[in-house]
């Protein structure tokens, strides 16, 4: 009898979704078409909401702080990212830099905030 609920639910549910692509097995996989009246919601350049790109050398000056997350080391608002051994011995917390590097703001990682940093440069002032 319990199989028998918990199942009913199931098949509903699973048959609405079959409804919503569609309900046409042989137009599985083929693009819905596009219905003229819709415009795309994709930002353009003159609303000025477009990401900026990616890349392009930067310098920052600050005094390095140390993340919430261990080993995370943070000038202002970006995250540190140094592959350099060299350059990672002189970033302690507490130590005032110059870097240059890029700033990549879709990149992933562990640290939980800061906008990524990748440092190419690195000099104790």
């Amino acid at each position: 009898m319990t199989i028998r609920r918990v199942s009913l639910p199931l098949l509903v549910a699973l048959a609405l979704a079959g409804c919503a692509n569609g309900g046409s097995s042989d137009s599985a996989g083929a693009p819905a078409p596009s219905d003229p009246a819709v415009t795309s919601a994709a930002p353009t350049e003159e609303s000025g909401t477009t990401k900026p790109p990616a890349g392009g050398t930067k310098t920052l000056t600050g005094t390095i702080t140390a993340g919430v997350e261990p080993n995370c080391l943070l000038l202002d608002d970006h995250l540190l990212l140094i592959d350099d051994a060299e350059l990672k011995s002189a970033a302690k917390v507490g130590a005032t830099v110059t870097v240059t590097g890029q700033v990549e703001p879709g990149m992933m990682t562990t640290c939980q905030q800061g906008t990524p940093f990748i440092v190419t440069a690195l000099r104790a002032n």
